[in-house]
């Protein structure tokens, strides 16, 4: 299966992956290889169990990328964000992708946050986000997009208790923010699409919703391994 998890920081995408990971090794008999989530600068390099940390970017690395140009953090993220869209049917010996904000996280917090691609600019974001959309849905059109979403009120409390080193979300932009992911899965070309609310909801029932609402979406091939394992 292939998921595009997408929503405004603390809603707990990345948590969700994880906790979809465990899922998988149950169900499917396999983990996914890799959790692509790259996009929230400064947290852009590596494939990190720690949901805030990666553990191959020190602190002091951190602090010299925010140091960067727009124009740099522009490029970084566009070489990032390329290298990661598929440009070639996928292969049935790779199945599994598990990418967390990409186009979606880097088109809002990137305007908003960074100063590149504003409207009208050369590399305009949305020109950017549906260049990649039409190549996801060229190439890997099982793709489900995923709105991991939590009220204003969630949102707020978990940054409190919980505060993110250099995290990108500021307080007082927390509803425009849920706004622009509601407003990106609402108008992407990624036919198949899902929601869940993480406000009331420990990661044991979103994951139980999760795996509701994919059924229509489940692939034969998802069935199959499904089925395998069951009976294995």
């Amino acid at each position: 299966m292939k998921l595009l998890l997408v929503g405004c920081e603390y809603a707990g995408t990345t948590t969700l992956a994880h906790a979809i990971d465990d899922w998988m090794e149950q169900a499917v008999g396999t983990r996914l290889s890799l959790i692509h989530d790259h996009w929230k600068i400064p947290y852009t390099i590596g494939h990190s169990t720690d949901p805030t940390h990666p553990a191959e970017i020190t602190e002091e690395e951190e602090k010299q990328f925010l140091a960067l140009s727009s124009r740099l953090k522009d490029n970084v993220q566009r070489h990032n964000l390329y290298y990661h869209t598929p440009r070639q049917p996928s292969s049935s010996h790779n199945p599994d992708k598990m990418v967390i904000g990409m186009h979606i996280e880097d088109g809002i917090y990137g305007p908003r946050y960074f100063g590149y691609g504003q409207p009208g600019e050369r590399f305009d974001r949305r020109v950017v986000s549906a260049q990649i959309e039409h190549l996801i849905v060229k190439y890997e059109s099982e793709t489900v997009l995923v709105l991991v979403k939590a009220s204003p009120d969630v949102i707020a409390r978990r940054m409190k208790d919980s505060p993110h080193r250099n995290g990108v979300l500021q307080e007082k932009d927390i509803e425009y923010i849920l706004g622009r992911f509601e407003e990106e899965y609402r108008t992407s070309l990624i036919a198949n699409k899902i929601t869940l609310d993480t406000s009331d909801s420990p990661v044991e029932r979103t994951v139980a919703e999760f795996v509701r609402k994919m059924e229509p979406y489940f692939t034969i091939a998802d069935r199959l391994r499904m089925v395998s394992h069951r009976v294995a």
